[in-house]
């Protein structure tokens, strides 16, 4: 799907149109409903870094980048609209969205065993692999293992990375896939 597509995936869920699978539990139509809100305005004030926008105009042969993602996914409403952002940069990166729990090739893509998204597979023309990155940023991975090591509860892990990415503004996301860019 593209990210239209990905966005009426949100407006169905939110309208209660899809409410099968993890949908049916109101927590989860909660999570996506604060997710659609933090994605919008990342996409309308988030903004890409200069060195971002070079990196990105550099390349210059096509490149998938397969992101696999879903809406109820905190991470991802931080993640998902700056790599949009930066896939609309150069016409040589189409963007596929794959849900995860949607026949997606996140069994390909693992982290320590778990299913952990959003990931985004950058492949050159020939399907082949270049580059994976996920779930989320280093230095945001640092904070969540820090929490999680105090035995923090649920509701501050999400209060602890919800600062970090306000915080951060996209930053990380931005430095972390140019560095890969150019190694590829």
């Amino acid at each position: 799907m593209n990210f239209n597509d990905y966005q009426q995936e949100f407006e169905a869920i939110l309208s209660g149109a899809l409410a099968s699978g993890v949908y049916e539990d109101p927590h989860f139509v909660n999570y996506t409903k604060l997710n659609h809100s933090r994605m919008n305005r990342w996409l309308k004030k988030g903004e890409l870094l200069a060195e971002t926008k070079r990196t990105l105009a550099e390349i210059n042969s096509p490149q998938k980048w397969v992101l696999i993602t879903e809406p109820w996914c905190g991470d991802a409403a931080h993640i998902v609209p700056f790599i949009v952002m930066m896939a609309e940069q150069n016409n040589f990166i189409s963007l596929e969205i794959q849900l995860r729990d949607t026949n997606s090739e996140i069994d390909s893509y693992l982290t320590n065993g778990g299913k952990s998204i959003p990931k985004l597979i950058i492949r050159n023309s020939n399907v082949e692999d270049l580059a994976v990155w996920g779930p989320r940023p280093e230095q945001c991975q640092h904070v969540f293992n820090e929490l999680k090591e105090r035995g923090a509860e649920l509701d501050e892990l999400k209060i602890g990375l919800q600062e970090w990415y306000n915080g951060n503004h996209g930053v990380a996301i931005q430095e972390e896939i140019c560095a890969i860019l150019s190694t590829i």
